[in-house]
């Protein structure tokens, strides 16, 4: 090996560049790397948007004849400004749990603004950025997010970020009657059993409240959506699903790839004992966090508030919150 290569293995080995070393200084945090992700990221965003069908190049211009392009639903132009009488006096709270998923979040934001202020939804966005160094709690990162939410909110939409609604007649109003769930078995391009009530869920916060929210013992990937629907019947409510959608599986555009992105469905014995089980003592009563910071961003002139949350596991209670 030259003297070249050797030094570029040194400068590997040895940590990276001192740019990124300079973003941590002392105690490590993830959130400075969340900004210079975010930078990254936007050359992601305009690869996608090129990409997808209709605006992207076609095969024998740069691109494998055998790969689809994304679809793209057009841009929309805003509505009027929220103080108009025409949005209505609810406003949501979209909840979206969330860990280094950065090119799924910047095409999420502000084509879910768009959306959202296209029906005249009154909304504000929260991107739930778990930053603990445990496993991925999507329940308690949704239970932190109801928490720290605030006053002018007064219902919430339990929202994955990898999941984009293409058709415009989905309902995200003010679910009064009870639980709506948007990604419903019929639309969903991957779960289609019918006690499904993840993806996207409304409810309102007094029922969410009633079902004490969600579970804080699934570290992890899945199950806490299927616990959460034995909550809802158990606090007497009736889930209620779209009706007169007839684009069935095309209904969502799924952003995310397993192929690079591996989900974390590992389970130990104690875990799989009690995956099936309903969690009757926790949930938004002793979900245990720290807010490490909370910022103002907007993506693409999309605002949201990004939520940086410390989990806390009790590991005499959930050891599996931990293993790799």
């Amino acid at each position: 090996m030259g003297p070249a290569r050797r030094r570029a293995a040194l400068r590997l080995r040895g940590g990276g560049s001192p740019l990124l070393l300079g973003l941590l200084p002392g105690r490590f945090s993830v959130f400075p790397l969340f900004f210079l992700a975010l930078l990254l990221g936007f050359a992601s965003l305009l690869w996608l948007q090129l990409s997808c069908s209709g605006e992207g190049p076609v095969a024998g211009a740069g691109q494998s004849p055998g790969v689809p392009r994304q679809p793209c639903p057009p841009p929309a132009p805003l509505p009027p400004p929220e103080d108009e009488p025409s949005w209505g006096p609810h406003r949501l709270a979209l909840l979206v749990p969330f860990r280094e998923r950065f090119e799924e979040l910047l095409a999420f934001v502000p084509y879910m603004h768009r959306f959202l202020s296209k029906k005249r939804i009154r909304h504000h966005i929260f991107v739930l950025n778990q930053v603990d160094h445990f496993r991925f709690n999507r329940a308690s990162l949704i239970n932190v997010g109801f928490l720290e939410s605030g006053n002018d909110t007064d219902y919430i939409a339990m929202h994955d970020v990898d999941l984009l609604p293409l058709n415009e007649q989905l309902d995200y109003s003010f679910p009064e009657a009870g639980p709506f769930h948007v990604a419903s078995p019929e639309l969903h391009p991957l779960y289609h059993y019918k006690t499904y009530v993840g993806g996207i869920l409304l409810l309102t916060k007094q029922h969410y409240e009633l079902c004490n929210g969600m579970s804080n013992r699934f570290w992890g990937w899945g199950r806490e959506d299927d616990e959460f629907y034995r909550r809802i019947k158990g606090a007497g409510l009736q889930v209620r699903r779209p009706s007169g959608i007839t684009t069935g599986y095309e209904t969502f555009q799924h952003l995310h790839d397993p192929a690079w992105r591996k989900r974390d469905q590992k389970r130990i014995a104690a875990q799989k004992q009690e995956q099936f089980k309903v969690d009757r003592e926790g949930g938004l009563n002793n979900v245990r966090y720290r807010i490490e910071s909370r910022t103002a961003l907007s993506v693409a002139g999309a605002p949201c508030t990004v939520l940086n949350i410390l989990l806390d596991c009790d590991t005499n209670e959930t050891p599996w919150c931990t293993f790799g």
